[in-house]
């Protein structure tokens, strides 16, 4: 009866609102379920999406952090921006390279780049990777970007001024380079075999460690590993540095040198496939050594995920596997046709970082888009690095094809067939395995209500 009273005398609550001394009311409010991508769990695709709903909310690819080094997830931005701008005025005004007559363009370049960096290692988002640091991943996306930059600048330019901007860089380019061909005696003698071991043969050995470190599927090295010597033989008459002899194409770059790579990276991915992660921090390690230990252990994988591509389950399947095994060709030929064009020598540190830049471009893009592909409810859109790297290596072929205007020759008939034969054979399988079935069901679908509807 009191309780009746009191609600009477106070408009404010509600009948069923709890009175404010009540002993059944929350003393703190009750978190809300956090929202799941899609809708109702199911994935919903952008052109039925509503982006006025909750469930379209973006959420960060990397949720959980290594509490392992808990130290460094400690936000310091306004620390490290307080640090960054003491240093950047420190160098700007007292450094010696800023007296007159000295290099100021090169000396604001680095700054420039630095301080785009510490940005991005400070604001990026995540990405798939937490080791060694999620900041580490960050600036590799920063570098792409960067890089990607300056692809864009130089697509506006002409051959010859991007030639005099590489000067600029490293004062001994900008000289014509000739071209070598391996193709000059193909007799199979030891002799021959033992001229053509060089240290390209080890570039061979790791770069294929490395792609099958990034793809970890013995299929898809085995198809690149071909499909990068048929283009080889499909473009020697444009590049002279790719013109070889039958053995050194089959035998010491297949059979020996890609095999080997490819057999090593994905030993290395069975290993920590099947490795046991238990990870504790630097303070619940006993011992120096163990500490050491676990210090040089933050610089490899938190956990380890095989790739499930499922190539022929399905059309979107298949479609993304040929996309990523041509996005890899295009990798692989781009520098070939950027440091014939730019007059660069293969062992250039300009060529060799633009490798291994890729190398650490590939690692997290390959993984968010095996993530996109297998599991969409997660990934709802394509992430950042996959998509950072799908648009640098098209604008490289841009600038390649841009620049290549009259500089080499046509392509000859017989390799017009061949890629032609080559294309329809890969459409029919297309056709053959995903466009027939589903004709085939339609129709069995349509016969079969037109008999539901005569009976």
């Amino acid at each position: 009866m009191a309780f009746a009273l009191q609600d009477s005398e106070n408009p404010n609550l509600s009948p069923t609102s709890p009175a404010e001394d009540s002993d059944t009311a929350p003393i703190y409010p009750i978190p809300e379920p956090e929202p799941i991508p899609g809708l109702h769990g199911v994935p919903v695709r952008w052109y039925d999406a509503d982006r006025t709903e909750p469930y379209t909310k973006i959420v960060p690819f990397q949720e959980k952090h290594d509490t392992s080094v808990e130290f460094f997830y400690k936000p310091v931005t306004l620390s490290a921006l307080g640090v960054g701008l003491v240093v950047l005025a420190y160098v700007a005004t007292t450094q010696d390279v800023l007296e007159e007559g000295q290099d100021k363009r090169r000396v604001g370049t680095y700054a420039a780049t630095a301080s785009f960096l510490m940005f991005s290692m400070i604001q990026f988002r995540d990405g798939p990777f937490i080791r060694p640091h999620p900041a580490f991943w960050r600036v590799v996306l920063g570098i792409n970007l960067l890089y990607e930059l300056a692809l864009v600048f130089l697509l506006f330019q002409d051959l010859d001024s991007a030639r005099t901007m590489m000067t600029y860089l490293d004062p001994n380019l900008g000289v014509p380079l000739p071209e070598k061909s391996y193709a000059e005696d193909c007799a199979l003698t030891p002799q021959n075999i033992w001229n053509a071991l060089d240290i390209f043969c080890l570039a061979h050995t790791l770069g294929w460690f490395g792609k099958a470190m990034i793809l970890r599927d013995y299929w898809f090295c085995w198809i690149l590993s071909i499909a990068f010597e048929l283009a080889e033989y499909s473009l020697q008459h444009q590049l002279a540095n790719f013109a070889e002899c039958w053995w050194d194409h089959w035998i010491l770059d297949v059979l020996v040198c890609n095999w080997l790579g490819t057999y090593l990276g994905m030993k290395v991915c069975q290993y920590l496939e099947v490795k046991p992660y238990e990870w504790r921090g630097i303070r619940q390690t006993r011992g120096l050594r163990s500490k050491a230990r676990r210090v040089l252990s933050q610089f490899s994988p938190h956990d380890f995920t095989a790739f499930k591509w499922g190539t022929a389950t399905d059309f979107t399947h298949f479609f993304s596997v040929v996309l990523l095994l041509s996005v890899f060709l295009a990798a692989e030929l781009n520098p070939f046709y950027l440091k014939t064009l730019l007059w660069m020598e293969p062992d250039h540190p300009f060529v060799i970082s633009r490798l291994a830049f890729v190398f650490l471009w590939a690692l997290p893009a390959v993984r968010e888009l095996s993530q996109y592909i297998s599991d969409p409810r997660k990934a709802m859109r394509m992430g950042q690095h996959v998509w950072l790297l799908l648009a640098t290596i098209v604008t490289e072929l841009l600038v390649i094809m841009k620049w290549s205007k009259g500089m080499f020759e046509p392509f000859p008939r017989n390799v017009k067939w061949g890629w032609a034969i080559g294309v329809t054979l890969l459409v029919s399988y297309t056709v053959i395995q995903f466009a027939l079935p589903e004709v085939r069901k339609y129709v069995s679908n349509q016969k079969n209500r037109s008999r539901a509807k005569a009976s």
